[in-house]
């Protein structure tokens, strides 16, 4: 099911970003092949069951200091379109896997590079995290408190939004091209760079004159008061985003401060703080519910600001399933929706080496050398 139905990826499993491409992938039906790395003690059942960025493909555990092992990536590789590895530059050519080989091998086959900084740049060997890669894109400097020091989003801005993103829309348009043409060609997904084109709009307003360097100074990162979160009675949170003039003035009227004058000039930034305070006091004297009941469905552009445990559970997230169970674990649903090839529903996390055994005999070996490579452990199998 889904759009990507036929497609064949050759995962070779990490962490963060390649994984999460993978996922998308997976749920947009495409046939994905995990390569994982033999593990001291593999994951308890609830453990993988949590790792849901590893569901929806089958796996394989394959010992790649063992060239046995190569080359069974080799011929996994050989049959599929696509191909996601994460690893520092230069780490898949010392294995015999880097995309020059697989290329030679498999002319249409699009090579999907996921890293930090990228795979040239005077960076590019250094070892980071996605605080760094945001850091140098620009990108963390306008997130955080007006006064404060920059505060690093949990991997959204780089590891997931400029990363993993980027390499999928970047591995379909390889795909594309190799479609018409038969011609592979590699991918170099940097986070960095991702970080840097999410933040396009921005750099695009301190060019002319229309963003502060200032945290908390702008429209969108807290600066404006009708654009910001403010704390209820009971501690909760809602997040008001009334930026045009015609939902100003419907959250206006609903608060009831359509006839303040203090509110009349939205723009004028001299007093957006006199106002934000006006709004606190206000927003504090009623609860979170009470102001969903009273803002709630409205043109005033307002929604509760919702934990993980309450966000599967809202009218609107519950009404779209957009989010599942699966084997315990509380996770998003595939995204975003296809009216003609829909995604399957949410896969389960198979264990490491779930389909050692199958996996080879698709590639072509037979059951006297998928034995050899068990028992040599170039290839493992899940523990019962």
């Amino acid at each position: 099911m889904g759009p990507l139905s036929g497609l064949k990826v050759v995962e070779f499993a990490g962490l963060g970003p390649g994984p999460f491409c993978a996922m998308v992938l997976a749920d947009l039906g495409a046939e994905v092949i995990s390569i994982e790395r033999p593990l001291p003690q593999p994951p308890s059942a609830r453990q993988r069951a949590g790792d849901v960025l590893a569901r929806g493909r089958r796996s394989l555990v394959l010992d790649l200091k063992q060239p046995a092992a190569i080359d069974v990536a080799l011929r996994l590789i050989d049959k599929a379109h696509a191909v996601i590895e994460g690893f520092r530059p230069g780490v898949m050519e010392k294995l015999g896997l880097g995309p020059e080989t697989c290329l030679a091998r498999n002319p249409a086959l699009v090579y999907g590079r996921m890293t930090g900084w990228g795979q040239q740049g005077p960076l590019a060997p250094a070892a980071g995290h996605d605080i760094n890669y945001i850091a140098l894109s620009g990108a963390l400097s306008m997130i955080g408190p007006r006064g404060g020091k920059p505060t690093p989003p949990p991997g959204l801005v780089g590891d997931f939004g400029g990363g993993a993103m980027l390499l999928a829309v970047g591995i379909l348009g390889a795909l594309w091209h190799a479609r018409g043409t038969g011609e592979g060609q590699v991918v170099d997904a940097a986070i960095c760079d991702g970080a840097a084109l999410l933040s396009s709009l921005m750099y695009g307003w301190r060019g002319t004159g229309q963003w502060s360097l200032e945290r908390g100074r702008n429209m969108g990162d807290g600066g404006a008061y009708f654009y910001d979160s403010y704390v209820c009675s009971d501690g909760h949170c809602i997040a008001i985003g009334a930026i045009e003039p015609k939902f100003y003035a419907e959250l206006l009227q609903r608060i009831g401060l359509a006839d303040d004058p203090l509110f009349a000039k939205q723009w004028d930034k001299s007093r957006w703080e006199e106002r934000r305070e006006r709004l606190a006091a206000l927003f504090a004297t009623r609860t979170r519910e009470a102001w969903c009941e009273l803002l709630e469905g409205s043109d005033a552009c307002f929604a509760p600001v919702l934990n993980l445990d309450e966000a599967p559970h809202h009218p609107h997230n519950r009404v779209r399933g957009n989010f599942a169970e699966v084997d315990g674990v509380v996770q998003p649903a595939p995204a975003p929706r296809f009216s003609a090839t829909p995604a399957a529903p949410c896969q389960p996390v198979s264990a490491p080496g779930a389909h050692s055994r199958e996996l080879l005999a698709e590639a072509g070996f037979g059951a006297d050398a998928i034995d050899s490579l068990l028992a040599q452990g170039a290839v493992h199998e899940a523990v019962a």
